[in-house]
């Protein structure tokens, strides 16, 4: 380091200095410049990015929100569906024991009629019977009766004595 103090030149230092601010300027205006510019255009490119992937972000979560809300509506929708479906079920078991029980009582008085009907064209037909008979037995007793005058007097008497006048 002694040496170069002990060997310095003013002209030498002066064109090493214009050469080195001449090649700074030429670095500038050459180099710099475009690797300055490269720098910041790759600095905006990588802030967009990171934008863009900060939106993208937003994106997502926002879809997955709105995912979740209608898979929710989804569900809510398939519950009340169920429930609709199984009160339906239950409205048309009760309609269909309501309807039966219906037809039952229904049957039920029809035979109710039919019985009481047949008992009643029965026991006409048995009064139809017993009177046919009862005529038959008196007819026949009368004959008996009025056959014989001398029971005919009595049976006469015996009605008249039976009859009270006023």
């Amino acid at each position: 380091m002694e040496k170069l103090i002990n060997q310095f030149e003013f002209g030498l230092f002066f064109w090493q200095v214009l050469i080195f601010v001449g090649l700074i300027l030429l670095l500038k205006k050459f180099a710099w410049k475009p690797i300055l510019d490269a720098v910041n255009e790759r600095e905006e490119g990588i802030k967009n990015a990171l934008e863009s992937a900060e939106n993208a972000r937003k994106e997502m979560q926002d879809l997955q929100a709105d995912n979740q809300r209608i898979l929710n509506e989804a569900r809510a929708e398939r519950d009340t569906m169920l429930k609709e479906a199984r009160e339906m079920k239950e409205k048309m078991v009760a309609d269909a024991k309501t309807e039966a029980q219906a037809q039952g009582a229904k049957m039920i008085e029809q035979a109710k009629a039919a019985i009481e009907s047949e008992k009643n064209a029965a026991m006409a037909e048995l009064k139809l019977q017993v009177s046919s008979l009862s005529l038959n037995i008196a007819e026949k007793l009368l004959k008996e009766e009025l056959s014989n005058t001398e029971a005919q007097t009595k049976l006469v008497e015996k009605m008249l004595g039976d009859v009270k006048l006023n």
